[in-house]
């Protein structure tokens, strides 16, 4: 028995080892580029998904083999062989449903979210890869409208509205998203006068660790990012300095490698519009935000931390793909490509989703 967890502990490590080794040469080579046209750098390539006409916000990234991708027209896909197929496993009679966000529980368990005014806004789960799926939440209150869902765990999430009677609405689950509650709204602070989430990625909503979640905001006169960390019961609000003031304006992403360190990512998702100052970080848990001093150069839509990295990671918009390597004060352009959402896992399993029914994964 000794000798076969000795053996499984150096197995672990050498696989933690091989891909802390690969993390460190794909960082290494987005850095450099293409300097060396031997070693093509690390690009997205693209995974053909058979479904041109669907727009994919909603992506959750399990592992390099395992991805789900959630768009319009009620669809939702999996694949589980790295995107060289993917098996449409949309609910049945959602044809008529926008998806924006999608969280995989692991390779068979997934949440997934459409959004809308009333009973458009609905939460469907499956336990069977998505071969059922089981409505699991439908709004009934014609002034709430979801935008984006996240989990602590496996079982613990929460969903968050546009504001109802001034204040953000707060959906929680304690069982994996079998059932939800409305969390009362005393702990929320007042929204601002035309103060909302976007729904462009489903990165609206994001946590850390077992408590901890931060909600992204645009439309009002400042771009807020509220912090809980009591799973939502009580937020706190901080100004960031990404431009708002215009409803197409503000936060649209944020990503958390830790409680402390963050990123958010926007601007103004009108294509005849300039997006100055894009991109922030935070080093205190969203208490304070520092503009980037070189700021993607327009407006991004989804945001993602490298792993195995405390310095890189990846922002995208329908323009491109941009990269950081110093924690969110440069970023440069990597990639042209339009994509609207972005996730990473811990085998370095990146993955990107947008218009025309794209999808890609990092690879090089």
């Amino acid at each position: 028995m000794g000798s076969t967890r000795r053996t499984g502990r150096v197995r672990r490590t050498r696989r933690v080892a091989a891909v802390g080794v690969a993390c460190t040469a794909v960082l290494a080579a987005l850095t450099a580029g293409s300097a060396r046209a031997a070693t093509p750098a690390p690009h997205w390539a693209l995974k053909d998904t058979g479904t041109p006409d669907v727009r994919f916000r909603g992506l959750a990234a399990v592992d390099r083999d395992t991805a789900w991708l959630a768009g319009t027209g009620g669809t939702v896909l999996r694949t589980t062989d790295g995107g060289a197929h993917w098996r449409n496993v949309s609910p049945p009679g959602a044809g008529d449903l926008q998806f924006r966000d999608v969280e995989a529980l692991d390779s068979r368990h997934a949440v997934v979210l459409a959004i809308g005014e009333g009973e458009a806004s609905r939460v469907y789960r499956t336990e069977d890869g998505g071969t059922t799926w089981t409505e699991s939440f439908r709004n009934t209150d014609p002034a709430a409208f979801y935008d984006c869902l996240a989990f602590f765990d496996h079982r613990h999430g929460l969903a968050v509205s546009d504001p109802v009677d001034g204040r953000f609405r707060i959906l929680s689950t304690g069982d994996g998203g079998r059932t939800w509650r409305v969390l009362p709204n005393a702990g929320m602070p007042a929204a601002l006068d035309g103060e909302a989430g976007f729904a462009a990625s489903g990165q609206c909503l994001v946590t850390s660790g077992p408590e901890d979640a931060w909600l992204a905001t645009g439309g009002g006169a400042h771009a807020r990012v509220l912090h809980s960390a009591d799973r939502g019961l009580t937020w706190t609000a901080a100004d960031t300095p990404i431009p708002a003031g215009d409803p197409a304006r503000g936060v649209f992403a944020l990503a958390f490698r830790d409680r402390a360190h963050g990123l958010a990512v926007g601007g103004d998702y009108r294509a005849d519009q300039p997006s100055p100052l894009a991109a922030a970080a935070t080093p205190d848990g969203g208490q304070s935000w520092r503009p980037a001093a070189t700021p993607p150069p327009a407006y991004r839509s989804g945001v993602t931390w490298l792993p195995h990295s405390r310095t890189a990671a990846l922002a995208v918009g329908p323009t491109g793909t941009d990269l950081t390597t110093d924690g969110g004060r440069t970023w440069r352009t990597v990639d042209t490509g339009s994509y609207d959402t972005v996730a990473c896992t811990p085998d370095l399993g990146c993955w990107a989703a947008g218009e025309q029914g794209r999808a890609a994964r990092l690879e090089g």
